[in-house]
This record gives structure tokens, C-alpha cells and sequence, in this order.
């Protein structure tokens, strides 16, 4: 077999900041860092999200490899590696000026990408999450790609994990419901071999079930529809996702689905339906600014300025509150809940570095995570803890995050298999007829 030619990538700063491990994901090739990511790198290093935990990472990897070989020879990053290469530029050419004349730092490391291309006799790819700067790149000649080493192969598994099952025997259906609630696998019959907490719609000729596959029991349980604190599941998505969401075997869950289709709801229910087993119910989404504005242009305090993310979060539990009289001991239990930090709504950035025991904990926007924050918040999880993450995958806020690389979409893809681990997709929107049509037509 030929040997496979070694090639030179170059990296776009948000490519360190996505996964500060990406210098060991390239195998034998070489990869070369502009000097003005290293700048960029810089301004990042302060604060206590995510991304500046990866910039502070990636500083101390390039501290302990720092060498001047970086700037000539390159270092080798291991056994089976390539090099590192730090790469510091030289002026534009006149070609590149003339097409982008502001200088700025993603013009200066196209620049310096354009100068390897040139100077180097193997194949040269310029790696960025920027999509506008890939594209910049391929109108200057030069070969361009998303960063893939943590995207979804095949997504359409997100979409499809409820099976319907046709020409099930009524008889079978009917043991089921009476009085054998679980039933060996075997005896279905199925053409296909479930994951493990697969649900199934189970379909006879005059009768149908919901069904749950246990796999420690290899058998199939029925899943039957209830009403969860004020909260009736209108269809077969949400009762399922209702027996996820209060099933004890199961630490971590994901929901996914479109706009108005009871994602947050349901798992805020389930949570207050299961209050007592836990010391605290905590609910979290990560705060995205839309249209490129910074959480410091709106006015007020801090929590003045997280409010308007937080909202929507109230809002569902507004929803649940208005199931209940104001004098009934749901609506003052969730008053009580709220006033002691029982139930604590709050920033993803807020519980970052906690231990979470005994907390039943739900992360909702969850798309607009990387894969990394998403196994960060996980790796937290102590005893007796429930992780739940809730989104949209076709609508993410982030610019360097897509339905294949978002870490809603690699956690459900990574842990389907898993036996710890439940999934839903919610297909029916149940917010509102012109909700439904403006989520399919618009």
C-alpha cells in the first residue's frame, strides 16, 4: 500500500477555542499556528466560561512546547505525529491587498496561510470554523475545511429514535396491558434489534402500545401516559419523553426538537414531580447574545443584564404554575422551591466548576454547547445526579457551531448505545397551531 502524503494544516483561532486538544487530531501531518492567533489566544485567557478555560489550556500546551524550533524546524508533537509550527508572516502580497484591504486579525492569518501554501512543496488546508473566512480562503486559492474531528456522521439517527412497529399480534398487545407489563423481546418478533432504551410504538391490527425496550431485562415494558405535575403529554413523543425523564435507570437524557414542542416543559415537570428525591432542582442554559451584541450594552446589574436570557425559562414555569390554584400546595410548594434555591434558575456559566450530587439538573439551549462544554458539565455529575439537555439542533445561535458539530448532536449521537442513557425527538409542536405552521414554513 502507497504511503499516504503528509500534508500542512493551518489553524483559525477558533479551531484552538472549539477543542484545545486539536494539536493531537491531525495524526502524521504537520500543522502550522499564525502568530496572530496566538494574539487573538490572549484575549481570551480572562473569565470563567468555556472558551476561556480552552484559550488558558492551549497557552500552557504551547508554553511546554515552546522552543525556538517552533519558528524554524518545527516540534514534534509525538509518536505518529507531526510537527508544530508557529508561523509569524510576512507584509500582504499586493493580489491579497487588493482584495481585502482592512487590516484585521482574520485577514493576517489568511495572509500567513496563503505564505505556507506558497513556501511548502506538500498539500496545504487552512482550518477555520468561520465559514465566511473558509470562504475568503477558496476565493484566494486555498484549499478550506471545517474542523471535523467531533462532527455527527449520521445525524438522521437523532431524528428517528422512536420505532413503529407494524403487524404486532392484538393478543400480544392485549398481554400487555393486562396485567404482564413487561414482555421478553423475543416474542415480538422484530426485524431489527433495538438500542438500548429504544422506545417503540407498538401497532396490531385493532389495538396499539407504547413500549420502552429494557435492556438489562431484554424485554420490552409498556409505557403508560401520565399526567406529571399539572402536565398532560399530548402525544407519543412527550409520553415517552415524560417515562425518560422520571425513569430512575436513567442519569442522563437528551431531548431534541423543534420550537414549541415541550422540551423545556416536560423536563422542568418531570423535575418538580420528583422534587423530593433530590436536594436540588437546577436549571441552566448558556447565554448566546444574537446579533453579535455583548451581554454589556444592555442596562443594569448583572442580573438585570442575564434576565432577558433567563426568561424563557420562567416562562415554562409559568405554564406549570397557572395548572394550579395560587392557594394550592403545588403553586405555594413552587414558591417555596424558588425562595429557598430548591429550584434555582440561573446562567450555564454560573455552575460551571460545581460538583453536582444529588441534583436533578437541566440544561436547556443545550445546541449552542461544544462538544467539549457538553462533556465538561457531564464529568460533574456526582451520586444520585439527572442531567438532562434539551434543544433545538436546526436552530443554533453560535457562528461556529452547525447541526453536526454542536454538542447536543455529539452527546446524542456518542451515548445512544449506552445503557445510562435515554433519547427523544419531539416532532409534533403542541404550543400553538400558528406556532406549528411558523416552525415548518418560515
Amino acid at each position: 500500500m502507497p504511503k499516504k502524503q503528509s500534508k500542512v494544516f493551518v489553524l483559525d483561532t477558533n479551531v484552538l477555542l472549539h477543542d484545545f486538544q486539536c494539536l493531537y487530531q491531525f495524526d502524521e501531518h504537520d500543522i502550522v499556528i499564525p502568530i496572530t492567533v496566538l494574539e487573538e489566544l490572549d484575549k481570551f485567557k480572562k473569565g470563567h466560561d468555556q472558551i476561556n478555560y480552552n484559550a488558558r489550556q492551549i497557552a500552557r500546551t504551547l508554553g511546554n512546547l515552546s522552543d525556538d524550533r517552533l519558528f524554524n524546524t518545527g516540534i514534534s508533537l509525538g509518536p505518529k505525529k507531526g510537527k508544530l509550527f508557529i508561523e509569524t508572516g510576512k507584509p500582504y502580497t499586493k493580489e491579497f491587498k487588493d482584495s481585502f484591504p482592512d487590516d484585521k486579525p482574520d485577514h493576517r492569518i489568511l495572509s500567513i496561510a496563503l505564505q505556507v501554501k506558497a513556501s511548502k512543496r506538500k498539500p496545504v488546508i487552512f482550518v477555520s470554523k468561520d465559514i465566511n473566512l473558509r470562504l475568503k480562503a477558496k476565493a484566494m486559492g486555498m484549499p478550506s475545511e471545517d474542523y471535523e474531528t467531533d462532527k455527527v456522521e449520521k445525524i438522521e439517527n437523532i431524528f428517528e429514535e422512536v420505532k413503529t412497529v407494524t403487524n404486532i399480534s392484538d393478543d400480544l398487545i392485549s398481554k400487555l396491558y393486562n396485567g404482564t407489563p413487561e414482555i421478553e423481546l423475543d416474542q415480538f418478533n422484530l426485524d431489527f434489534d433495538p438500542i438500548p432504551n429504544q422506545f417503540i410504538i407498538l401497532q396490531g391490527n385493532n389495538s396499539s402500545a407504547l413500549g420502552f425496550y429494557d435492556p438489562h431485562n431484554r424485554s420490552v415494558r409498556r409505557v403508560e401516559k401520565q399526567k406529571t405535575y399539572g402536565i398532560d403529554p399530548r402525544n407519543a413523543e412527550q409520553t415517552f419523553a415524560l417515562d425518560a425523564l422520571t425513569n430512575k435507570n436513567l442519569p442522563l437524557v437528551s431531548i431534541t426538537g423543534k420550537a414549541g414542542t415541550g422540551k423545556t416543559l416536560l423536563a422542568l415537570a418531570a423535575a418538580l414531580s420528583q422534587e423530593r428525591e433530590f436536594t436540588q432542582i437546577l436549571l441552566a442554559r448558556p447565554i448566546v447574545p444574537l446579533s453579535n451584541r455583548d451581554l454589556g450594552y444592555l442596562p443594569g446589574d448583572v442580573d438585570d443584564k442575564i434576565g432577558p436570557y433567563m426568561q424563557p425559562l420562567f416562562d415554562n414555569l409559568g405554564v406549570i404554575k397557572q395548572q394550579f390554584k395560587s392557594n394550592s400546595k403545588f403553586y405555594m410548594r413552587i414558591e417555596e422551591m424558588l425562595k429557598d434555591d430548591k429550584l434555582k434558575i440561573t446562567p450555564l456559566a454560573y455552575i460551571r466548576g460545581r460538583s453536582l450530587s444529588n441534583v436533578y439538573f437541566i440544561v436547556d439551549e443545550a445546541q449552542n454547547l461544544t462538544p467539549h462544554e457538553i462533556k465538561t458539565i457531564i464529568t460533574r455529575a456526582g451520586e444520585n445526579t439527572k442531567i438532562v439537555f434539551t434543544g433545538d439542533i436546526q436552530q443554533i445561535d453560535s457562528p461556529y457551531l452547525d447541526i453536526r458539530s454542536n454538542g447536543l448532536s455529539y452527546l446524542t449521537d456518542k451515548m445512544r448505545s449506552q445503557e445510562l442513557f435515554g433519547h427523544i425527538h419531539l416532532v409534533r409542536g403542541e404550543r400553538s397551531l400558528l406556532a406549528e405552521i411558523a416552525s415548518d414554513l418560515l
